[in-house]
């Protein structure tokens, strides 16, 4: 649907790769102008540069930034606003942390939570402020199938999401009065670094696929992976005035891996 965000102004965190990548590119394709953000800056740095190279670089601003610092994120969003009002927002950024509750380490507990939850509080607070102001805006959290769904050697990682998905809520509910919707997808299993990160040798995608016994996981029923264009296809959907009577909604992408029950 070429040219569905034109004129928008939409901030992308986790931005340099992966899911956030696929994203940005998609919206430039429907007419959208895009900030991105990461901390990962020199891989931020060469999707930013690709993408301007594609669709003018005029329409594409990279900024580092670490989520779950709200000083660097305020400077950040203060910065892109200062150019253009932004419109709509997906936050992407996440980190995995792995781990067996028992054994996790506090820096690893703190680093899953300050990243995942505290930095979608950074930067949805940020943003939001300046929606209510202008009683518009769309705002796309991507949360994960773990944060209903027990899963072993993820406590963190799923407590983290868990927390997000109900912070999306709430903050869906206090801004329903200024016409800003606030949503949630979430995927299952997708063809990423962090996901590939995971298997341990070629045959990580047909256990993800055939799901584990041993290991309380469920395989998935369309027997896929999503790839990241599929994820960026839900995003883009709620984002868009197609979507304008949905908010505080949860889309769930995971091939029916979790049977739809929460």
């Amino acid at each position: 649907m070429s040219g569905e965000f034109e004129g928008e102004r939409i901030v992308i965190t986790g931005a340099a790769r992966g899911i956030g990548a696929t994203l940005a590119h998609d919206l430039l394709g429907e007419g959208a102008s895009v900030a991105l953000l990461d901390s990962l800056g020199e891989a931020l740095a060469d999707t930013a540069a690709r993408l301007g190279r594609e669709f003018g670089a005029e329409r594409v601003s990279a900024h580092v930034v670490d989520v779950s610092d709200s000083d660097v994120v305020e400077a950040a969003i203060a910065e892109i606003e200062a150019r253009a009002p932004i419109t709509r927002l997906a936050h992407v950024a996440g980190v995995l942390q792995m781990g067996r509750i028992t054994e996790l380490t506090d820096a690893q507990w703190l680093h899953a939570m300050n990243v995942n939850t505290t930095g979608v509080f950074n930067v949805t607070r940020a943003v939001a402020r300046r929606m209510a102001e202008r009683d518009n805006g769309a705002i796309v959290v991507v949360g994960s199938n773990a944060a209903d769904t027990p899963r072993q050697a993820m406590g963190a990682y799923c407590a983290s999401k868990a927390a997000t998905h109900q912070l999306v809520r709430c903050l869906g509910l206090e801004m329903a009065e200024h016409n800003v919707r606030c949503n949630i997808v979430s995927p299952g299993s997708t063809d990423t670094d962090m996901q590939r990160g995971m298997w341990v040798d070629d045959s990580g995608r047909d256990n993800v696929i055939r799901g584990s016994l041993e290991g309380w996981k469920l395989g998935i029923p369309l027997k896929r992976i999503a790839e990241p264009e599929d994820v960026s296809e839900a995003i883009r959907f709620l984002l868009s005035d197609r979507a304008r009577h949905i908010t505080m909604h949860d889309m769930r992408i995971d091939g029916g891996a979790t049977l739809g029950i929460r």
